[in-house]
């Protein structure tokens, strides 16, 4: 086993940036729009501050309290195995960029679960009077990532 620790520390450094940035945002979102407010930005596109105590899309989110934990804990189970795939193992770019994407995004929304045991949404798409699930960067990492890994997946096997 060839462990590249050059190309390993890129990969941290991009993880790293990713999850700074992400929280930033969500630092930001915290200390300009209140909580439940929304501020228009352009047609079928909303800024808002909300709390999602559960996984993407508000699964869980009323299931009790036990969901925060459960979700930190599976979220970390699947960043170490990342992290751990991207030490040791010889990936395609394009997949190791979506591994990067995973752990940035798993991560983010663990740091969220911890420091205020919940995970700030602030992304509202919506069409007239139908809106997307809010959403945050983090929920877009995990969303592109497992894009490219189906395309990268369905490119491998034609």
């Amino acid at each position: 086993m060839r462990i590249n620790s050059k190309r390993f520390l890129k990969w941290m450094g991009l993880i790293f940036a990713l999850v700074a940035i992400e929280q930033g945002i969500k630092i930001l979102v915290q200390n300009v729009i209140t909580l439940h407010d929304t501020i228009p930005v352009l047609p079928s596109f909303n800024l808002v501050h909300v709390l999602n105590p559960g996984a993407a899309f508000s699964f869980l989110s009323d299931a009790g309290g036990w969901q925060r934990n459960a979700l930190s804990i599976l979220a970390l189970i699947i960043c170490l195995i990342l992290l751990i795939a991207l030490w040791r193992k010889p990936t395609p770019r394009a997949e190791s960029f979506a591994y990067a994407l995973i752990i940035a995004g798993g991560l983010g929304n663990v740091i969220d679960r911890i420091r205020i045991g919940a995970v700030v949404d602030f992304v509202d798409f919506y069409w007239r009077l139908w809106h997307w699930p809010a959403f945050n960067f983090a929920d877009a990492y995990i969303f592109i990532a497992a894009g490219l890994l189906l395309f990268v997946g369905f490119k491998n096997e034609a």
